[in-house]
């Protein structure tokens, strides 16, 4: 981890963490679950799915779902979206948790979790994400956890006021462009977590950017 980022940490009150892409290497886990789930529809539509969802991770199935069932001249109901997530909920959740740790992610949130405050904001629904963190036996780490329908910008900005704390003593962890939208809405420093997928986000994030949590 670069040590400027090591340094903030120390000297943040409360870290906001997304999941997918940033405590686990599961997005690739979520594409393949996307392209599953609409392979009857044809590999032009599947690659147009795997395209969108990765430009567009932290972004809800919810919201993604109705899209591209639009897409595929599906008549677009509450019905169908809740069944396709359903199913969708079946192929990614098992996989989520067999997939690998971000390097280094249990020994840093092991240092640090005693002293700081650590709030998981994603957009995964919140039954799903406390049923994986407790398979994974994480979930003692997080003072709060936040998933699907709430808004991360809202949930940064309600846990600061809660916590009396000025946005200056907070950082957030994330990957994606929605991630990066929600803290720079509460004034909250950003850290990317560098991928193939982000590089665009990468150039923006001038340089407040690392690898994994050992490696810079």
């Amino acid at each position: 981890m670069q040590k400027h980022l090591e340094k903030l940490v120390g000297q943040a009150e409360v870290i906001f963490w997304d999941f997918d892409g940033v405590i686990k290497d599961s997005v690739e886990v979520k594409s393949t679950a996307f392209e599953k789930l609409f392979s009857d529809y044809g590999q032009n539509l599947v690659d147009r799915v795997r395209r969108h969802h990765e430009k567009n991770g932290g972004v809800s199935r919810f919201e993604k779902i109705p899209l591209y069932l639009s897409w595929s001249n599906e008549v677009v109901t509450r019905k169908k979206i809740q069944e396709f997530s359903n199913r969708f909920s079946l192929l990614v959740k098992q996989s989520v948790i067999d997939s690998l740790w971000v390097c280094g992610f249990l020994k840093f949130i092991e240092c640090h979790y005693m002293t700081k405050k650590h709030v998981l904001v994603t957009a995964t629904p919140i039954a799903e994400i406390e049923e994986i963190l407790q398979a994974l036996n994480i979930r003692h780490f997080f003072y709060k956890v936040y998933g699907f329908p709430n808004s991360k910008s809202d949930v940064i900005n309600k846990t600061l006021r809660s916590l009396k704390i000025e946005s200056k003593h907070a950082i957030m962890l994330g990957d994606s462009e929605s991630d990066y939208k929600a803290a720079k809405d509460n004034s909250v420093l950003f850290f990317l977590r560098a991928t193939e997928l982000n590089k665009d986000l990468q150039s923006i994030c001038n340089g407040w950017v690392f690898k994994d949590f050992i490696n810079e």
